[in-house]
């Protein structure tokens, strides 16, 4: 199983054979991924995710986790276009107890668009204003 992500353009590839994982002194940026069928829900488990102040999924926790950090995801099927994800994270040396987060996800229709941020963008907005300029002016 592989998904892909537009994050970073990165697949995430997921074997579902039943194969062992890598030992716990391997560790990955993406950790160490299995999956397995419960029904019709993809269950994927994730360990030995390597361990610093930035590399959970390519994200900075700041604490927010450790080398103890386990995540178990549920994609279910739930209509023709639409998927809900379910993740619960486990670091028992960080948190007293497990936590979930669940979401909705809908098929689009269309391209996907480039993740990037926009933080400190300022030709933005003179990019939008000029297309607002134009809008006024009949889009010529």
């Amino acid at each position: 199983m592989t998904i892909l992500a537009e994050m970073n353009h990165e697949a995430r590839v997921i074997p579902t054979d039943g194969r062992q994982r890598r030992p716990g002194t391997i560790s990955q940026w993406k950790g160490d991924s299995r999956g397995h069928w419960e029904g019709d829900t993809l269950v994927v488990e994730t360990v030995n995710i390597k361990f610093n102040q930035q590399s959970h999924f390519g994200v900075a926790y700041d604490g927010m986790s450790d080398e103890n950090f386990r995540v178990v995801e549920r994609f279910t099927r739930t209509g023709p276009t639409t998927i809900t994800y379910r993740a619960t994270v486990e670091d028992p040396t960080v948190y007293t107890k497990p936590w979930t987060i669940e979401e909705s996800l809908a098929k689009i229709q269309g391209p996907i668009f480039e993740y990037a941020c926009h933080e400190g963008n300022y030709g933005m907005m003179g990019i939008l204003e000029g297309e607002r300029v134009r809008e006024r002016q009949g889009g010529k």
